[in-house]
């Protein structure tokens, strides 16, 4: 099996890396300083688990690699829109595109019976615009459990969690599924087939709905909104409103919501991602986390005054990014 990472940043440098010490042939796509620097030296990773260096081939130009059997997508959500030209030279007739995203997926109602079966879903898919770029029958679902960060250039360091739950969007396993699976735990990582990966996508996007706008909104830490009375309560809220949202839609995660919050806590003074593109002025990856739960509330009818009204707000944040120079706020 032959990968390409398109987006090798933390989380898909440390995937490259894995897949590549696994023995999976794997080509990195990056830029800049960070491609040089793996060109230099290769991935290295700092992790809890072990310290380890992956010389994988990197390029700037997918067109170099050529068609592979998987597309491994590091790419924020916001991106997928306009990597036409950077996966296209990756693909043949039967690649198989794993995006690696948080939120709502572009696939979401792909191959789900049921009423909305095959709806396109506006925020995350803007008039088809992610359909055309990449293809519903290539998509492979990804779940991460896994935090890693890019201290510099060509150094990744492993924070916590090995999971990447993937599954189909018709559900079962299938034979392409079971070949990345079985790629990824050769690298030491965890990779379950879901039969119904959208369970543990809501599982994640729990927390994500919640902390990531009111992080960014408040510029506080995971530990510091749990421990806040009111964030706390309010953090609460939207979670219990994702979940009935969920349900309206069919899918209805086993979690619960003050074991989910508690979790976060532990966490400590994490900043979220959503926090962290912020503080560097890059744009918030709010379409797929929060106005795409928005949307699906005004599809089934569902209450969800908290959520509406946070994502009011953090949209309206979202449009002073670029506005004034970094660091000036």
């Amino acid at each position: 099996m032959k990968v390409a990472v398109l987006g090798a940043g933390a989380i898909g440098a440390y995937v490259g890396a894995a897949l590549h010490r696994g023995g999976t042939e794997v080509h990195l796509v990056a830029r800049g300083p960070h491609l040089q620097a793996i060109r230099a030296g290769g991935v290295k990773v700092l992790s809890p688990r072990g310290d380890w260096v992956a010389r994988t081939p990197a390029t700037g130009d997918p067109a170099e690699i050529g068609p592979v059997d998987v597309v491994f997508l590091g790419l924020k959500a916001n991106s997928y829109a306009s990597c036409g030209p950077l996966i296209q030279p990756l693909l043949h007739a039967g690649t198989a595109v794993v995006a690696a995203q948080n939120g709502i997926p572009w696939w979401y109602f792909h191959g789900l019976p049921g009423p909305y079966e095959g709806r396109r879903i506006e925020s995350v898919d803007p008039g088809g615009e992610v359909t055309r770029v990449l293809s519903l029958d290539r998509a492979i679902g990804c779940v991460v459990y896994c935090s890693t960060e890019l201290e510099s250039p060509g150094l990744v360091r492993h924070l916590e969690g090995t999971r990447f739950s993937i599954g189909e969007p018709a559900g079962g396993r299938s034979d392409r599924c079971v070949e990345f699976s079985e790629a990824m735990i050769a690298g030491g990582l965890k990779c379950p087939v879901e039969e119904d990966l959208r369970d543990d996508i809501w599982i994640k996007l729990l927390g994500n709905a919640a902390f990531n706008p009111i992080s960014a909104l408040a510029r506080a830490t995971m530990v510091e909104i749990a421990r806040h009375q009111g964030t706390r309560a309010m953090i609460r809220l939207m979670m219990e409103e994702t979940l009935a949202i969920a349900a309206a839609v069919g899918s209805t995660p086993d979690i619960s919501v003050d074991k989910r919050i508690d979790g976060a806590e532990r966490v400590g003074d994490h900043k979220t991602s959503m926090l962290q593109d912020l503080e560097k002025d890059k744009p918030l990856e709010l379409d797929v986390i929060l106005a795409a739960v928005v949307e699906l509330a005004d599809l089934t009818g569902t209450q969800a005054p908290t959520l509406r009204a946070v994502h009011a707000v953090a949209d309206l944040l979202s449009t002073k990014i670029g506005a004034v120079p970094a660091g000036t706020r």
